[in-house]
């Protein structure tokens, strides 16, 4: 089980610096319109601000999002405290991602739900009826 932790950590903090990525160049994008309009001189433009805003907002949130994922994921492979908390919530967000996100969230939750994961994050085990 050590081996699946430590593989789900890494595509964690991969999945979240593509995320990261990607979200700064989206922000870049949004700066880089708002100059080209500007020097256009198209700053009367009804589409413009939207168009700038909606860039802008949508790096913002895969910035923190992809941020998260890396924190999430270094916190999973050292065991650390919120690392299996943290990695199921992101994984039942992962789940709308079609298709690597949503691979990435059932191998989380076959990786984080049962007894070997949460004796390695020092959680009690389930009790089992028997």
């Amino acid at each position: 089980m050590r081996i699946h932790l430590d593989v789900l950590g890494w595509l964690y903090i991969l999945a979240g610096t593509f995320g990261v990525l990607t979200g700064v160049s989206l922000i870049f994008l949004a700066f880089g319109t708002t100059y080209a309009v500007g020097e256009l001189g198209l700053a009367s433009s009804p589409s413009a601000t939207p168009t700038v805003w909606l860039l802008a907002i949508a790096g913002g949130i895969l910035s923190t999002a992809g941020a998260a994922m890396v924190f999430v994921g270094r916190d999973v492979t050292r065991r650390g405290r919120f690392g299996r908390q943290g990695a199921l919530a992101l994984a039942s967000l992962n789940l709308f991602l079609v298709p690597f996100g949503t691979a990435l969230g059932v191998y989380a939750f076959w990786t984080l739900l049962n007894d070997e994961a949460r004796g390695e994050f020092g959680r009690p085990l389930r009790k089992t009826n028997t």
